[in-house]
């Protein structure tokens, strides 16, 4: 038998469910604060992700998936939203339409990593990127929008992380300053974060090493080396937050794992693991390094797959499952037909009715729909249908109701 690949999953129809009420609580909530949704290609070029993620990243390195097409080309699957969109924005010339620009998307990505809990090859996110202003307000309200989608969700044990990583002028003397930190105990580091101490040295303070963030715990902050420009937009980030009610931490170890954020990066983490469950930041020099206008920009993304986690723990008692309204049994042919098209009827103002298609004696009929969780079975045979009456079941209560099979609108009152 033919199996799924490692790191990939099946969303069985029960868990779909739980998908589409948390994908659809984003759309609804997203298109209140202005956001339109955009789709982008899952395969781009590789370059794409080399220059706007970063050379460096263990995305880039390690855990991409590319590979040369037929003529040539070289290929990646997405590993990640935001340098799909941004190619997009510039590439259609969505910079002539009024700023900001607003995009959100749900789209699946690639990434050749350990599987574990929450975290699979081929994983799915929901994102935003807004684009054209460099004002702090758009980095608060896209943190206010992230607190309100958990607020939506119902999800409780969640706590706002903050930083600022600068921008690349002060950032400069602040690696310089990192450096001098890790280099007399540079041995004693994994052999990733030895690798990343000359080409991305802010990325070991990322490193999940418990030998690396004991090596970490005294090491020089970036809010110390912020230049005038970053410390304002930082504090102006701060202030509005405080004044919104949105509670909130500093953690000065938050530099985000890709190449192309600048100032403001935040996370909302999980209190019952610890575990990132949604993450974003400024990237205002991503669309110039993709051969763009210099364009000031912010985005987040969830995984799906942690998100749901996290929302099932803080939901335990929400039943998402749609059961079926009304089942329509029959006896005899002629109530069969009849049946065919009263369905379709219910179908038609807005009841999930079914019938049976099976041939089934009018006992295994009443099985079926007893096994579907009906809330209704309304049977149907010839007397019926010369009546234009016909017995509706309470299936919880066993009450039984005598509905005139005409008056479509008195019957439809009942839910």
């Amino acid at each position: 038998m033919i199996q799924k690949l490692k790191g990939t999953r099946d969303i069985l129809p029960e868990e779909v469910e739980t998908w589409q009420y948390i994908e659809g609580i984003a759309k609804e909530l997203f298109e209140k604060y202005g956001y339109k949704e955009i789709r982008t290609p899952v395969i781009e070029s590789l370059d794409l992700f080399q220059r706007g993620v970063g050379e460096t990243t263990d995305v880039v390195q390690k855990e991409m998936y590319n590979f040369e097409d037929k003529g040539g080309r070289k290929i990646a699957l997405r590993p990640e939203g935001t340098a799909g969109v941004v190619r997009a924005y510039i590439e259609n010339g969505l910079s002539s339409e009024p700023s900001p620009i607003k995009l959100w998307y749900k789209m699946s990505m690639y990434r050749y990593e350990n599987v574990q809990k929450g975290r699979q090859r081929e994983f799915n996110q929901i994102g935003v990127e807004l684009f054209g202003s460099d004002s702090y307000m758009a980095d608060v309200e896209i943190i206010q929008m992230c607190n309100k989608f958990f607020e939506k969700l119902n999800i409780k044990d969640i706590e706002l992380n903050i930083n600022s990583i600068g921008c690349p002028k002060c950032r400069e003397s602040y690696k310089e300053a990192l450096k001098e930190y890790i280099r007399p105990n540079l041995d004693k580091y994994c052999d990733t974060c030895k690798t990343r101490f000359e080409k991305n040295t802010m990325r070991i303070l990322d490193c999940k090493e418990e030998n690396c963030k004991r090596l970490n715990q005294n090491a020089p902050r970036i809010l110390d080396y912020l230049c005038e420009e970053c410390k304002t937009h930082f504090e102006n980030v701060k202030n509005a937050l405080n004044e919104l009610g949105i509670t909130y931490k500093v953690d000065s170890n938050i530099v985000r794992g890709l190449d192309y954020y600048t100032k403001t990066v935040f996370e909302f983490v999980s209190r019952i693991d610890g575990l990132t469950v949604l993450g974003g930041g400024r990237y205002d020099g991503l669309a110039e390094e993709l051969g763009g206008a210099k364009t000031p920009a912010i985005g987040f993304a969830t995984g799906m797959e942690r998100l749901i986690d996290v929302f099932k723990a803080n939901n335990k008692e929400l039943d998402l499952e749609k059961n079926m309204q009304v089942f329509v049994a029959y006896l005899g042919d002629k109530a069969n037909l009849y049946a065919t098209k009263y369905v379709e009827l219910l179908r038609d103002n807005g009841i999930y009715a079914e019938k049976d298609i099976m041939g089934r004696s009018l006992k295994a009929q009443l099985k079926y729909a007893d096994k579907k969780k009906a809330k209704y079975v309304l049977t149907v045979g010839d007397n019926e249908i010369e009546s234009k009456k016909a017995p509706l079941k309470n299936m919880e209560t066993g009450e039984i109701l005598q509905i005139d099979l005409e008056e479509i609108q008195e019957f439809l009152k009942i839910f």
